[in-house]
């Protein structure tokens, strides 16, 4: 291996990429995700909103996106990537495929954490009367949020993984990085560089989540 050879400037930039895709890509996640995974809950039996026909067809959509493997997302979505941005490679062009791919999981996990909610905090707040938004926002949610918190961590970590292999279509980031140096120019200084700079990536993201996590469990 020659490190002599290593292009830093690249390796920042790629860097810089990664954290863009990942964090904008986590924000729309979060923020389809999150009411999606609230109707799951919401419209499954015996909870608020129950409505079977409802909670099936959100189920099966949810569990078709998550089923196909990501790099399959990735080449099914270009056209519908081309259309919504006007390109399919770059860091712009990954986001769509990785919200497509991150939410219906995100979502699922809403469903589980709010799963484990005491119901008993609900059934209090109906006898006082409150509203079907009031129980969600006033309640449901701040009851659930350090389990909400932890699976935005998952997530995140999920969407670094996913984002390095968006670099496989030109994608961008550390992945892309990996790929045009580490693997077709048979650099495996370029590969081992990249490939620690994502583990402490995720190591880092693993460690504020857990802090956030124990934060707001104590409070």
């Amino acid at each position: 291996m020659n490190w002599s050879d290593i292009v830093w400037p690249e390796i920042g930039q790629a860097t810089i990429d990664t954290l863009i895709m990942s964090g904008v890509s986590l924000l729309f996640t979060m923020v389809l995700g999150l009411p999606l995974g609230v109707l799951l809950f919401l419209s499954g039996k015996r909870q608020l909103l129950q409505h079977a026909p409802l909670n099936a067809l959100l189920s099966v959509v949810v569990n078709f996106f998550r089923s196909v493997p990501f790099i399959i997302l990735l080449i099914i979505m270009i056209p519908l990537t081309v259309w919504m941005i006007g390109t399919s490679i770059g860091v712009a062009g990954a986001i769509p495929p990785l919200v497509f791919a991150a939410a219906p999981f995100y979502a699922r996990l809403v469903e589980n954490v709010l799963r484990e909610v005491d119901p008993g905090v609900i059934e209090a707040c109906q006898a006082m009367g409150a509203t079907t938004r009031q129980i969600i926002v006033g309640a449901l949610l701040p009851e659930a949020l350090p389990g909400l918190l932890a699976a935005s961590t998952v997530t995140a970590i999920a969407l670094v993984s996913y984002s390095a292999m968006a670099g496989a279509i030109g994608g961008g980031g550390l992945g892309d990085l990996a790929i045009r140096y580490g693997y077709q120019r048979f650099q495996p200084d370029v590969m081992v560089i990249t490939v620690l700079l994502m583990v402490v990536l995720v190591q880092l993201l693993q460690i504020a989540g857990d802090r956030l996590v124990l934060y707001f469990t104590r409070r």
